[in-house]
């Protein structure tokens, strides 16, 4: 990727935009639209993003996304059923996105 490994604050606001925004790289964008077409039910993810993801990722590590992006799929629709809110551990001054509507 070319860079550091890690979320930057100027990615964490540009998150609703990532699409279009120049803070993430083609694979980050591939990586996120997986993440998108994961959540939505149904899932669907066209051929073309596995193609998009196939030229960054080996198969290995496609399945390791895939299992990482579908077990916070898991986390986060459980702790919504049992009403689990935030912990509190941001620190100060942290950047938190939230979704634009």
């Amino acid at each position: 990727m070319g860079r550091a490994i890690g979320v930057t604050d100027e990615q964490l606001r540009e998150l609703p935009r990532y699409g279009d925004s120049p803070a993430f790289t083609p694979v980050e964008r591939a990586v996120l639209d997986l993440a998108v077409a994961m959540a939505r039910i149904p899932c669907d993810v066209p051929p073309e993003l596995e193609a998009r993801l196939g030229e960054h990722l080996d198969p290995t590590q496609r399945v390791e996304l895939a299992s990482a992006i579908a077990w916070e799929n898991y986390r986060a629709r459980f702790n919504r059923v049992f009403g689990v809110g935030p912990g509190g551990f941001s620190a100060e001054g942290a950047c938190c996105a939230l979704p634009e509507r």
